[in-house]
């Protein structure tokens, strides 16, 4: 049974770094966060229940499995700007390989603040071999470091195979980080790699940040593309919604004139991908997503998005109509970050698309 979730929670504030990605458990009454590099959890009225620490890397969006009472996560241990900040904030650098995961926290399991994500048993992670060969290649179409502009990972999400029955059986879903570039034109799209569930079962394994393990599937079930331009870092939140069978693609805005630049994208879930030439990659197809018909229209072949300013650090579906957005805090003064997660309506006859939530 569903539990009202307020129109507005706040999380309390802490130094773990700004809100990346939060998930609500609307049967049991939890709401979980990405602090980059902590996963907290409170109940409905933002009292902490308890969190998990001890991460190296960027923990990014996070989505919840009901099924199995777990949160999924993007997890980057790397080197480059990001990493290297996440570093100097932390004073913690365990091992110089850079590894992108899947990462899979037992709810039921964190009960106490600052549990360690190694020592108390609460996380496994399966390693993404897809992810580490685009970041470490050089691209085909344009010569540049990162095959398609891959920064690592960072949208996660659960929802049905695109173009198939609402119903069917959910596949995880994990969007790439894609660096902010405009003098190239092959990283356009974004890139969403499907996983079955089972690759938790089959890989996840306990995480040792200074000796990364290398469990998981030789490569994903379905690598998909959406055109949207350039933007910075990718999708940084995905999120499927069942009540209009939708995926919402939030992101940091791009910087190509050419494009609309919008802070928001819908992919049409009722529509199949289509094998096409990928524009600006020299002839190579991929499989290419559709965008709904909502909100305001691209440029230049790009996707119809939104001006919806929130989604960018945490979207939580409740599947009856309503959407939770994160809208991070920080205290420069106190060096603290906190999130107020939100409730809105849907209102697709506005260009924005949503509205808050009237209680």
């Amino acid at each position: 049974m569903q539990r009202e979730i307020p129109k507005t929670i706040f999380s309390g504030s802490y130094r773990e770094g700004h809100v990346q990605g939060i998930a609500v458990d609307a049967e049991r009454g939890f709401v979980y966060y990405s602090f980059t590099t902590m996963l907290l959890k409170t109940d409905l009225n933002g009292r902490p229940v308890g969190s998990v620490i001890h991460l190296a890397g960027h923990l990014g969006c996070i989505t919840y499995n009901p099924a199995k009472n777990a949160i999924y996560g993007s997890l980057e241990l790397k080197h480059d700007a990001i990493g290297q900040g996440i570093i100097a904030r932390t004073g913690w650098n365990p091992s110089a390989e850079d590894s992108f995961y899947l990462v899979v926290f037992d709810a039921a399991e964190i009960t106490r603040m600052d549990m360690d994500a190694e020592a108390d048993g609460v996380m496994k992670a399966v390693y993404l071999r897809d992810v580490v060969k685009d970041y470490n290649a050089t691209d085909e179409a344009s010569g540049k470091p990162h095959r398609y502009g891959c920064s690592g990972i960072d949208g996660t999400a659960l929802g049905p195979v695109f173009g198939e029955d609402p119903l069917s059986p959910p596949k995880i879903m994990v969007a790439y980080g894609v660096y902010g570039d405009t003098e190239r034109t092959d990283n356009d799209y974004q890139v969403i790699l499907q996983y079955a569930p089972s690759v938790i079962s089959d890989y996840a394994r306990p995480l040792n940040q200074a000796a990364p393990h290398h469990s998981g599937p030789e490569r994903c079930e379905e690598k998909y593309f959406f055109y949207t331009g350039n933007t910075n870092y990718g999708i940084q939140n995905l999120e499927y919604d069942s009540y209009s069978h939708n995926w919402l693609a939030a992101v940091y805005t791009g910087k190509k004139e050419r494009f609309a630049n919008y802070p928001l994208f819908l992919l049409d879930g009722s529509v199949r991908p289509e094998r096409l030439e990928l524009t600006g990659r020299g002839g190579e197809t991929g499989e290419v997503l559709s965008s709904c018909a909502l909100g305001l229209p691209g440029r230049n072949g790009q996707s119809n998005g939104s001006l919806f300013p929130y989604g960018q650090t945490g979207i939580a579906s409740l599947g009856d109509g309503s959407i939770c957005f994160s809208q991070p805090g920080h205290s420069r003064e106190e060096h603290t970050y906190s999130c107020t997660v939100v409730r809105y309506r849907w209102t697709p006859e506005r260009p924005e698309l949503f509205t808050e939530w009237e209680e």
